[in-house]
């Protein structure tokens, strides 16, 4: 289901960095929404995307206006590159969507360092 997802179907998809504790359900994953990121877990096709200690399992929250739709994944191979450093939800892109179910990073862990930062040689 997340992998066919439609992301178009989505109005904004969030990831929630760092590590949730997955046996929390929906009541505890929409707080962590409305209280530690201060988003509306009641918005309508937004998608919240949570990771456990472990990369292979993730939980989504959504809102489909009449009840929420809690979803659980557990990869038999691989992982998911989820990034662990951050205080706030992330706001993704449709790509970054699908680069994250393909297993990809859609944060680089050493981001490539601006020209101007670079340490002139000569």
């Amino acid at each position: 289901m997340l992998n066919d997802a439609a992301v178009s179907h989505f109005k904004k998809v969030y990831l929630a960095p760092g590590y949730t504790d997955l046996r929390r359900g929906i009541d505890g994953l929409a707080s962590i929404v409305r209280f530690q990121f201060e988003l509306d877990p009641y918005d309508k096709n937004t998608l919240f995307l949570f990771c456990g200690r472990k990369n292979s399992r993730i939980k989504a929250l959504l809102w489909e206006g009449d009840g929420f739709l809690l979803m659980y994944k557990r990869l038999d191979n691989g992982s998911f590159r989820w990034p662990r450093s951050a205080d706030e939800a992330m706001a993704i892109t449709d790509d970054q969507y699908r680069m994250l179910m393909q297993g990809l990073e859609v944060v680089a862990r050493h981001p490539i360092t601006e020209v101007s930062k670079i340490p002139d040689l000569m």
